[in-house]
């Protein structure tokens, strides 16, 4: 790894994950997701630079719900939150501009405890962005981390206090029911007995109102959906006809999650150079790219338990749209 400090603060250091042939990449994600029987790719690699610009773009439409709703939250429980941990340290995975981790981190800056934050996001410019403007705002060291917080947990630096490892905006339910037990489980090392989790968790409800979220009318979800081919044709020297694929998102009744999907428009072969492989598509075949669970109480309570983890409040707008679940170690 190497480890730098940024000239806009000598309180901002950044920790780069080095490049490691041993963990899945996106080469190995590709080859395995497209020769299956039923093609799916992991969600991470839809968040290259542009991806994470669309993402940011689709918090701020009208359908999506999930970011205004855990930001009004935060904002009407923070102070509740710094009291009960008296958090001196304060972890973010898949951090972005911390816009919402903001509001608690003005909350433990006012209870006098705030000493450290760490965010951790696969993207550099938005790592160097975000730590810069933490420091700059409340004065105190930012360790950023640019890695995946799927294989790259060992870069946190040990607590120095009373910790908060947050994962917001609902990532969780990008996992099923057994990686996202075991990565809880994982998450769990990175608190002493004092620690707490924070998790955005998105609550079951009406079904029209979670598909509205992921089919907004100006098709920004559409276009972050299908920039994974993009991504895929840049980096693997595949030639996916991005504009033939169509953005497909349901809620999936059984497992109460929203399924994301692109569906070819006709039948057409795919060739990707950098992995001597060529796919076919069948005419309306999908790919799955994402799932997004949704929660009961009772759910996120036994995921938690079965990491060693004890939910300790269940905090919900009054819509019960969304949630953030406030655990501690069992």
């Amino acid at each position: 790894m190497s480890t730098t400090n940024t000239a806009a603060s000598d309180l901002v250091s950044v920790t780069v994950a080095d490049a490691d042939p041993a963990p899945r990449t996106l080469a190995h994600d590709v080859h395995d997701g497209l020769t299956q029987p039923f093609k799916q790719l992991p969600p991470k690699h839809l968040y290259d630079d542009h991806g994470s610009d669309l993402f940011h773009a689709i918090c701020d439409l009208p359908e999506y719900y999930p970011t205004r709703t855990e930001r009004a939250i935060l904002v009407e429980r923070a102070e509740q939150i710094a009291e009960l941990t008296g958090a001196v340290d304060l972890v973010e995975l898949g951090s972005g501009f911390a816009t919402k981790t903001g509001v608690l981190l003005d909350a433990l800056k006012r209870a006098g405890t705030l000493e450290r934050f760490v965010p951790l996001d696969v993207s550099a410019p938005t790592v160097h962005h975000c730590a810069g403007e933490v420091a700059a705002e409340f004065g105190i060291p930012v360790h950023g981390i640019v890695g995946d917080f799927e294989r790259d947990l060992g870069l946190i630096p040990a607590p120095i206090g009373p910790r908060i490892v947050a994962i917001l905006g609902g990532t969780l339910g990008n996992l099923q029911a057994g990686s996202r037990r075991h990565f809880l489980s994982r998450l769990r090392g990175l608190l002493d007995t004092d620690g707490r989790l924070l998790v955005g968790i998105d609550l079951v409800k009406d079904p029209a109102v979670i598909e509205l979220a992921y089919n907004d009318a100006a098709g920004v979800t559409s276009a972050f959906n299908r920039n994974v081919l993009t991504v895929i044709n840049r980096e693997l020297g595949a030639d996916f006809p991005v504009d033939e694929y169509e953005h497909v998102a349901f809620f999936d009744h059984e497992n109460e999650w929203i399924d994301i999907r692109l569906r070819a428009v006709r039948d057409h072969a795919v060739r990707i150079e950098a992995l001597d492989l060529t796919v076919r598509f069948a005419a309306r075949e999908e790919l799955r790219t994402e799932i997004s669970s949704k929660f009961t109480r009772e759910r996120i309570a036994a995921d938690l338990a079965a990491a060693g983890l004890e939910l300790e409040d269940l905090l919900t707008d009054a819509d019960g749209l969304f949630g953030l679940a406030l655990a501690k170690v069992a």
